[in-house]
């Protein structure tokens, strides 16, 4: 993402106008503008004065990337009883297609048999609850997914 990128996202993010920021800022609102567009860049010492501005520190505000931070939000403020009402095969489904049709085509009995014998191990040898269980699973399949993708 590119710094003016970043300032647009963090300025929308803490609710402020291209005005109210070049007021803050002892610029023209154009040269805010000129910044959210990569025209031109703020120096050092206007980087820093938007940074904190903005609530971040300077390294936050230069890789400030408006979607992981609002996916952690989403997810911070989001409870058990509003997950559970999700159905989330549908809704991962649409961005991996497989989801919505392997189940006609795969034998799932021995795969979540397997699956059920390593969450049991997991909830006898280490304690764990069934659903801690399920997330160090998912963990480690999510960590053997990145390594594959890393050899590619």
């Amino acid at each position: 993402m590119s710094l003016g990128n970043s300032l647009f996202n963090a300025r929308k993010k803490r609710g402020l106008s291209q005005e109210e920021v070049a007021g803050k800022m002892g610029v023209s609102r154009q040269t805010i503008s000129k910044w959210e567009l990569d025209e031109t860049l703020p120096d050092i010492r206007q980087s820093k004065k938007l940074a904190n501005l903005y609530g971040m520190t300077l390294d936050e505000l230069i890789e400030f990337d408006m979607d992981v931070k609002e996916i952690q939000e989403i997810i911070d403020r989001t409870n058990d009883a509003v997950t559970d009402k999700i159905d989330w095969t549908k809704a991962w489904s649409k961005k991996y297609p497989v989801l919505a049709v392997y189940q006609k085509e795969v034998d799932v009995q021995p795969y979540g048999a397997e699956l059920n014998r390593l969450l049991a191990d997991l909830e006898k040898k280490y304690g764990y609850s069934e659903l801690d269980a399920f997330l160090v699973l998912k963990d480690i399949l999510a960590g053997i997914w990145k390594q594959r993708r890393a050899r590619k």
